[in-house]
C-alpha cells in the first residue's frame, strides 16, 4: 500500500507543554484533547480543561457526544487560552463519497487518505471509530502507533478557524 499522499506528525511533537504537562503525564484516552490542541495551537493543559469544561470530558475516559457538543459550539465558537476560534461542522456529503455500483448510486465513508486528497487545506478535527485526531493543511496530526492506518472511515469532521478581529484603521 503507497502512504506517500500522507504527511505525518507526532501530535506529542506539535502539541505545546505536552512534553512538560503533569496532567498528560498521568492522562489517557485524551485522543480528542490532542486533536484540541493540536487544532488551534494551543497549550495541553489550556485544550484538556476546555474539553473537561465544554464536553464534560472525565480523567482516563475519551470524550463522549462530540458531535453534539460541536454542533452547539457552530454558533458560539471556541475560546482556548484567550483565542477565539469559529467551528463549522462539515456535512455528510463533504465526508462521503458517490460511486456507481450495479447502475446505482451508493455513497460510502470517505477514508482518512481520501478526506486529506479532497481538503488540502484548512484545519480539521477529525473523528473516526473511537478515535479523533487534527488534520493541518494536508498534514495528519495524531499519536505514536496510528501512522499507517489511511484507510480508517471518517465519522465526523469540525473544521477550526482562528477568529480575526475586524479592525478599522482611520487614515486621519
Amino acid at each position: 500500500m503507497n502512504n506517500s499522499i500522507l504527511s505525518y506528525s507526532y501530535a506529542s511533537n506539535e502539541i505545546k507543554g505536552y512534553q512538560t504537562s503533569e496532567i498528560a503525564k498521568n492522562e489517557k484516552n485524551d485522543c480528542f484533547v490532542r486533536a484540541v490542541a493540536a487544532a488551534t495551537g494551543s497549550h495541553y493543559d489550556a485544550a484538556h480543561s476546555y474539553v473537561k469544561e465544554k464536553f464534560g470530558r472525565k480523567k482516563g475516559k475519551g470524550t463522549e457526544l462530540v458531535a453534539l457538543h460541536m454542533m452547539d459550539l457552530e454558533e458560539k465558537g471556541m475560546n482556548i487560552g484567550g483565542k477565539d476560534f469559529a467551528v463549522k461542522v462539515l456535512p455528510t456529503q463533504k465526508i462521503t463519497n458517490s460511486y456507481k455500483l450495479y447502475g446505482e448510486i451508493v455513497k460510502r465513508k470517505k477514508t482518512v487518505k481520501s478526506f486529506i486528497k479532497d481538503n488540502p487545506k484548512g484545519t480539521f478535527i477529525v473523528g473516526v471509530s473511537k478515535h479523533a485526531f487534527t488534520i493541518k493543511d494536508g498534514q495528519l496530526i495524531d499519536n505514536a502507533g496510528e501512522e499507517f492506518r489511511p484507510t480508517r472511515k471518517v465519522e465526523s469532521v469540525f473544521k477550526v478557524t482562528p477568529k480575526v478581529e475586524n479592525v478599522q484603521l482611520s487614515l486621519f
